[in-house]
Order: structure tokens, then C-alpha cells, then sequence
């Protein structure tokens, strides 16, 4: 407890200090280097203290750079002018839909703002959202929009809807059940399938669904992206279930024949992710914004 009282004073004497010499040194020198200063004094002192007491202080002492920066940064962000590079973390299927409008949105804006794209292999980013790794994570993540509602306003990460879509099954156009009414709930079973397991979960969407009706399938083939499976169902007799939003970016639809499921499957609810610490930052903030505007058109053409 001693320990603990000493950690949390020093805590709060070093975020009132810093933000008295923010404030002095952003307006002699300008904020830029004071925040370069301040940050040299936490990694040194980061660097000084055991391992085990350094990694318990960082997200103390990355939340209240956070929050210096936005004491003495300058207010606004103008994407015109500030070259900012920013890490969006997403499936495949989302990145093929929302990245097309999203660059096309910048260029026509000149932003001189650079996008990475960071690959998801889980349906709950939250870790690389709170380690900084991506600024914010697009995708469907019915998991974790069910434990942030259960967390509230205490919730670390924030979440907002974005568009809504539904699967479809998809197989090569000439395909014996690609006729209209072929695709009963028994045709289905007794054929062979192809999944996508994007978030590595045990049992997918489509084989929960089908248990709850005391059915199954057969997987012959389990692929980690969504153009994978376009590629493959296109040219053999293999089934496989898509988002009808994403059909069209796979480059095969005129190969392709998409029908309605058998059964019934939850919708795809397409969201955004972000961590709390972003909430004031006006470049993350201009980024959010203009994801939401490129959702509405994604949205739109659904």
C-alpha cells in the first residue's frame, strides 16, 4: 500500500508538473519539441525503474501524454496540409468494400493523410486497439459489441455502427443448385462447403446456425480470407457463404451465382473501434469521421 500511495502521488505530482511546463515550454519553444521533451523524461524514467514496475506505469504514462498532448498541441486538424499516416485494422471482405471509397474520398479532398491497412485474424481487436497497434479496428465483432455494452461508460473501447449487410450462399454460376429453388435445407447439408474462419473461432456463424436446427455440414475446405473463397468456389462444386456487400469486389461475380440461405443467419452488423485515449485527438477524430461518410455510401450501395 505504501508502495502503491508513493506511485499514485508521484503519478499526479509528474501529470500537474508536466502540464505547468507544457505550458511554459509550448509557448517559448512551441509545442511540438515541449512534448518531445516530456516524453524523453517518461521513456528515461521508464527505462531506469525494474521491468516489472515500468510496464505496470506505461499505460499511466501514455494515457497523461495523451492528455498533454492535447493541452498544449494546437486545436483543429487540416488534413490539407498535416501529413499524418494513420493504421486501420480489418478483414479483407470489409477493407475490399470501405477502401475503394475511402481512398477515392481522400484524393478528391487532397489529403495529404497516408492509410496502412493491418490484416484482422481475431473478431476482437480490442488488444492491438489498447497496445496502439491500430488507431481503429472496422469490422463485424458481435463479441465484443456484447462485453462493451456490458462494461457501460467504464468501457476502454468505444464502438459505432456503421452499416448493416446479410450473407448470402455463393457458388459458381452452373452449378447444379445454383438453379432457382435448388437450395433447400437438405441440399445444403449433403453438399461439401468451403469457410472462411477470418476470426479464428472454433464454430463458424453459418455451422451455429445450423445446429441450432440439429443439422451440419460438411467442411471440406477452411480458408482465413474472404477472396480466397471466391477464388476457389468459382472453378469446383464447393459452397461457401460471403457478404453480400462484398460479392461484387471479388472480381469473380459474373461467375458467381448468389442466392438466399435455407435458414436463417444473423445479419452482419459492420461497426467502428476505437480506444477512449483518442476521443480528444482532432486527427483521430477527423478519421473517425470520415470513415463514418465513407460507411454511408457503403451502406447506400448495399
Amino acid at each position: 500500500q505504501e508502495t502503491l500511495a508513493r506511485f499514485s502521488g508521484a503519478t499526479l505530482l509528474g501529470m500537474m508538473s508536466g502540464q505547468l511546463f507544457g505550458g511554459y515550454a509550448a509557448d517559448n519553444f512551441g509545442w511540438r519539441p515541449a512534448f518531445l521533451v516530456l516524453a524523453g523524461i517518461f521513456l528515461v524514467a521508464a527505462t531506469v525503474l525494474p521491468t516489472a514496475q515500468a510496464q505496470a506505469m506505461w499505460p499511466v504514462v501514455r494515457e497523461s501524454l495523451n492528455r498533454l498532448e492535447h493541452v498544449i498541441a494546437p486545436q483543429g486538424f487540416d488534413a490539407l496540409s498535416e501529413e499524418r499516416q494513420f493504421t486501420l485494422a480489418m478483414a479483407d471482405a470489409t477493407a475490399a468494400v470501405i477502401m475503394p471509397v475511402l481512398v477515392e474520398a481522400l484524393a478528391r479532398e487532397r489529403s495529404q493523410v497516408n492509410l496502412r491497412v493491418l490484416g484482422l485474424t481475431s473478431r476482437d481487436p480490442r488488444l492491438l486497439l489498447e497496445q496502439g497497434a491500430a488507431d481503429v479496428a472496422v469490422g463485424f465483432f458481435p463479441d465484443v459489441g456484447t462485453a462493451l455494452a456490458a462494461e457501460g461508460d467504464a468501457a476502454l473501447i468505444r464502438l459505432e455502427p456503421l452499416y448493416a449487410c446479410v450473407y448470402q450462399g455463393v457458388m459458381r454460376k452452373d452449378h447444379p443448385l445454383a438453379a432457382a429453388g435448388a437450395l433447400t435445407l437438405d441440399a445444403y447439408c449433403a453438399a461439401d462447403h468451403l469457410r472462411v474462419d477470418a476470426g479464428q473461432r472454433a464454430v463458424g456463424f453459418v455451422d451455429e446456425a445450423l445446429a441450432r436446427l440439429g443439422r451440419q455440414r460438411r467442411v471440406m475446405l477452411t480458408v482465413s480470407q474472404f477472396a480466397t473463397a471466391g477464388a476457389v468456389v468459382r472453378s469446383c462444386n464447393l459452397l461457401t457463404v460471403l457478404p453480400r456487400s462484398f460479392v461484387p469486389a471479388t472480381g469473380y461475380a459474373s461467375q458467381l451465382a448468389t442466392c438466399a440461405l435455407p435458414f436463417e443467419m444473423p445479419g452482419i452488423d459492420v461497426s467502428l473501434l476505437w480506444h477512449r485515449r483518442h476521443e480528444q485527438d482532432t486527427a483521430q477524430r477527423w478519421l473517425r469521421d470520415t470513415l463514418v461518410r465513407a460507411a454511408g455510401q457503403v451502406a447506400a450501395a448495399t
